[in-house]
C-alpha cells in the first residue's frame, strides 16, 4: 500500500513512553486528551492517515525536544468513538522514520519533519529469520511466562509466522522503555529476535533486582 518515496515529509507525532509500534504490526491506543483527539481528526483527513509513535528520551542522544531520534509511523486502520468522545484506535505499522527537526505550527499536537531513508524494507514483504530456533525460543518463553505467572494462547503462538511472533512479543512484553527502543531500532528480524532473547534471559536471571530464578 505504501512506498517509502511516497510517504510525507512532515507527520504528527505521538510521544508515549513504553509504547512500541513495529512495521506490519498493530498497536491499540486509547485517545482522550484534546490535543490527541485533534491529531486524530487531522490524520483522518489525510490520504495516509499516518501518526508517528516515538518515545520520549530524557537522556543523551535525544533528538528534537527530548525525543528519541527513531520512531515508527502507523496508519489509523480502525477507530471507534465512545459516548464521551474518547477514541479507541488501532495503528498498523507502516515504516520507521528518523526525526530531522520538530515543526512549529498552530496545531495543539507535535509534528516533525522526518526521513524515511534507510527503512525501505519496512514497506516491503514480511522479514525472514533464517536462523530462528522456534522450539528453543518457545521453551524460553514458557519459562518467562511461568516466572511471571502469565497466561497465553500457545496454539496461536505456535502457529504465528516468525515476524508476527517476534514483533508481537516485542510490543507486548513488559520491558523498560529503553529496551523497547532497542527492539524498535534492530536492523533486521533476526537482530530483533536476538535482542528479545537477551531481554528475556536477563529477566529470568533476576534483572531489575528481582529474585534470581533457580
Amino acid at each position: 500500500m505504501f512506498n517509502t518515496a511516497d510517504l510525507p515529509d512532515v507527520i504528527p507525532i505521538f510521544p508515549l513512553s513504553g509504547a512500541l509500534l513495529l512495521p506490519r504490526s498493530r498497536l491499540p491506543l486509547h485517545l482522550f486528551e484534546p490535543r490527541y483527539l485533534a491529531m486524530l481528526d487531522d490524520a483522518l483527513k489525510t490520504p495516509g492517515r499516518l501518526i508517528g509513535m516515538v518515545q520520549p528520551n530524557p537522556g543523551p542522544g535525544k533528538s528534537a525536544q527530548g525525543l528519541h531520534a527513531i520512531g515508527c509511523a502507523g496508519r489509523v486502520s480502525q477507530f471507534s468513538e465512545t459516548e464521551d468522545r474518547r477514541y479507541m484506535i488501532t495503528l498498523t505499522g507502516i515504516s520507521r522514520f528518523r526525526i530531522k527537526e520538530e515543526v512549529e505550527g498552530f496545531t495543539p499536537y507535535r509534528r516533525a519533519r522526518v526521513s524515511w531513508q534507510g527503512f525501505e524494507p519496512d514497506t516491503g514483504p514480511p522479514d525472514d529469520d533464517c536462523c530462528f530456533d522456534r522450539s528453543a525460543f518457545l521453551s524460553l518463553l514458557d519459562r518467562y511466562f511461568q516466572s511471571r505467572e502469565l497466561q497465553t494462547d500457545w496454539d496461536t503462538l505456535t502457529q504465528a509466522d516468525d515476524e508476527l511472533l517476534i514483533n508481537s512479543l516485542s510490543m507486548l512484553l513488559g520491558f523498560e522503555p529503553e529496551d523497547k527502543q532497542a527492539l524498535l531500532e534492530a536492523p533486521s528480524l533476526s537482530t530483533r529476535r536476538e535482542t528479545l532473547v537477551t531481554l528475556i534471559e536477563y529477566a529470568l536471571r533476576g534483572g531489575d533486582d528481582e529474585e534470581i530464578m533457580q
